[in-house]
């Protein structure tokens, strides 16, 4: 699972995913992206699993970029816990996506090959996403 080394904090504040992403929205590495059309958090597990479902299906031809890191740590308290006596312990770590932030980009493979490779990646995430090219989101279309 991916998670930072070391953090200046252990715990963080929930914050705030409205907006739209002014970083990290264009294809820079590859020829095809996969753009995030709603905000979420992204569990690094979820992230690791799209991941492994992509390089499978382009059986680790060519080259894929993960453009996000889950860098926010999210607590819980156990259940059956009464409130108070302070924040719960380090749950999982996730990272923050707001619209319009390229996950995934892809390179080195058949266009058909790219898109269906993303898709399947698609579907191990908990947000609705778009295939898009590095000239449909350069034009502005996407």
């Amino acid at each position: 699972m991916l998670m930072p080394k070391r953090t200046k904090y252990r715990k963080a504040f929930r914050g705030s995913m409205k907006g739209k992403a002014t970083r990290g929205n264009k294809v820079f590495y590859g020829s095809y992206g996969l753009v995030a059309t709603e905000p979420a958090w992204i569990k690094s597990n979820q992230l690791e699993a799209a991941r492994v479902a992509l390089t499978r299906y382009i059986k680790r031809g060519g080259q894929v970029w993960i453009k996000v890191f889950p860098d926010k740590p999210v607590s819980t308290k156990p259940i059956g816990v009464r409130m108070g006596s302070g924040k719960g312990a380090v749950e999982y770590w996730v990272a923050v996506v707001k619209r319009g932030r390229v996950l995934f980009e892809i390179a080195g493979v058949p266009d058909d090959q790219a898109k269906e490779a993303l898709r399947l990646a698609m579907h191990k995430l908990p947000l609705k996403c778009k295939i898009c090219s590095k000239e449909q989101l350069e034009k502005g279309e996407a």
